[in-house]
């Protein structure tokens, strides 16, 4: 079938979410067995998020080909089950980067080079590379920011021209919010009206609108917001506040959002949307009485996006192990010998967050520490099984000045460090290891054990390694090294074989872990935790 494309703006204000409405729609046409892709169109002029502080931006996620891409990729891959690429994020910098580059070859024949044409010309070029690649039926284009905004500009002016070329193979889906006035116990419609009409001023007539509310919008309402936006009444959706963003895929169902799609795209629909492995999820969510207490270590826990992939990881393994899950955020920066006690104590588990720099970095040693005395359920990943490895060489080894090279250069004990290859490179991110790499595991180890199997494939996002030539030493004193990159002799996973649950990946397994395929890692410890939690009950009550 002939590729359709679909956009999805948002207006009024921003973090609407647009993209769990186009993670939601990719869902259910997946389900209902189209080849579906979703990328996203961030109008920052940073190359690539990979550089933005997390209060800026939230989450870095990393596709499986190394692309530093924004933490909306992390919804799409969680509701589809799809690997998203380089080619699933570009931001206005990676455009401009692209047009100066080709401008500097002589590409454009000595031409002026111009908003338009050259650079919607290649915003067109990379919103069609994927469908012209002949592997999908339906791009879903996610496009960031709010209309009205400056930056977003060439971004909608390049949607409005491919509007035109593409005729009834695409259309665009408008997210607006309509709030509601307290004092006047009223929802207001003329937010979504004027949004509407910003988006017709450029040129670009919304098909759908999906309306953004904590209150139901009556079927007057919605007809009334329909005739003033040239839209038909029937695709007019609301999108009313859910317990959780599972739940978005069904109430857009049960509205009509992917039949009207088809509709609108000529499109002839397949069979009804197979939901019942993501019915059995919620199902599982609805039914768990228990509570599993994890305590998440780390130095931006009080941003809501920083450790969205740990958080949405950890959820969906709690959830299939039939137990609700109550996160509790530690502030590493605040964490010290005297109330750790008060903190993890409680703990059925704990994870330690990922990270780069030395702030907060004293606070994860003394949380290692203690649940490595105490044998608590703990997991470390990227910079926490690094801590994991120095806490280990200074309280065992008896290495107190073990650390880093990224903490302290001038360490007598590097016991993580950069390869050599590594050091004479000058470009933050040339020292990277990104994306999907092969590691083989031990057989017999608690890792192996819970993946089922020694050859995977994880993604990374780290610049630091385990220091090989210390590797005896550990080993004797009861860390091993389970997991090693074949290609490069890495040390990849580390872990003490005799504690209940205490491992550590140079990788990110976040990343990997979907609704209907939570990582086999997050399983194995949020069993490992709940053991616990119910040994611990069992103790107290007698």
């Amino acid at each position: 079938m002939e590729t359709k494309y679909i956009f999805v703006t948002g207006g009024v204000v921003s973090s609407l979410g647009k993209g769990i409405i186009s993670s939601s729609l990719a869902n259910l046409l997946i389900a209902r067995g189209y080849r579906v892709t979703i990328q996203k169109f961030d109008p920052y002029i940073n190359i690539d998020p990979g550089t933005l502080n997390p209060y800026e931006h939230g989450e870095c996620y990393v596709t499986v080909d190394g692309h530093e891409a924004d933490l909306d990729l992390g919804h799409y891959e969680r509701f589809t089950d799809i690997h998203t690429t380089r080619a699933n994020n570009i931001t206005t910098g990676r455009i401009y980067q692209a047009v100066i580059d080709k401008e500097r070859r002589g590409d454009y024949l000595g031409k002026t080079v111009q908003i338009v044409p050259h650079i919607t010309d290649e915003i067109k070029r990379a919103v069609k590379a994927l469908g012209n690649s002949g592997n999908f039926d339906f791009i879903i284009t996610e496009i960031g920011g709010v209309v009205g905004d400056i930056e977003s500009l060439p971004f909608l002016e390049a949607v409005r021209q491919l509007r035109w070329e593409l005729g009834d193979s695409s259309l665009c889906i408008h997210l607006t919010y309509v709030p509601f006035i307290a004092a006047a116990k009223e929802l207001k419609t003329k937010p979504t009206q004027h949004s509407v009409k910003k988006l017709q001023e450029l040129g670009i007539q919304p098909d759908i609108l999906v309306l953004r509310t904590e209150h139901h919008i009556s079927t007057e309402m919605r007809r009334k917001i329909a005739l003033f936006c040239n839209v038909a009444p029937d695709a007019v959706v609301q999108s009313i506040d859910v317990d959780t963003i599972y739940r978005v895929p069904l109430r857009m169902h049960e509205q009509g959002l992917d039949d009207i799609v088809l509709h609108k795209t000529r499109t002839t629909p397949h069979a009804e949307p197979d939901m019942a492995a993501w019915l059995e999820f919620l199902h599982k969510m609805d039914n768990a009485t228990d509570t599993v207490t994890i305590g998440l270590v780390g130095k931006y826990v009080e941003l809501q996006d920083a450790y969205k992939s740990i958080d949405e990881s950890l959820f969906q393994a709690a959830t299939y192990n039939g137990h609700k899950l109550k996160l509790v955020y530690i502030h590493s920066e605040k964490l010290t010998d005297a109330d750790v006690d008060q903190k993890l104590g409680r703990m059925d588990g704990v994870i330690i967050a990922p990270g780069f720099g030395q702030r907060g970095i004293d606070g994860k040693f003394v949380a290692l520490r203690y649940c490595r005395e105490h044998d608590i359920p703990t997991f470390g990943i990227c910079l926490g099984m690094q801590c994991m490895v120095i806490e280990f060489a200074r309280n065992v080894l008896g290495l107190a000045d073990a650390n880093s090279t990224e903490m302290s250069p001038s360490t007598p004990h590097p016991v993580i460090d950069l390869m050599e290859e590594q050091k004479s490179i000058s470009n933050l991110g040339g020292t990277m290891r990104l994306g999907a790499y092969d590691c083989r595991l031990v057989p017999g180890s608690k890792a192996a054990g819970a993946y089922g199997t020694t050859d995977i494939s994880e993604r990374h996002r780290h610049r630091f390694e385990f220091n090989d030539s210390y590797r005896d030493a550990f080993e004797k004193a009861g860390m091993a090294c389970v997991g090693i990159n074949p290609a490069a002799q890495l040390v990849e996973v580390v872990e003490i074989p005799g504690k209940r649950w205490y491992i550590g990946t140079q990788y990110h397994p976040e990343y990997s872990s979907t609704v209907l395929h939570p990582h086999p890692l997050f399983m194995s410890f949020m069993r490992a935790a709940i053991q616990y939690r119910d040994e611990r009950a069992k103790t107290e009550k007698h």
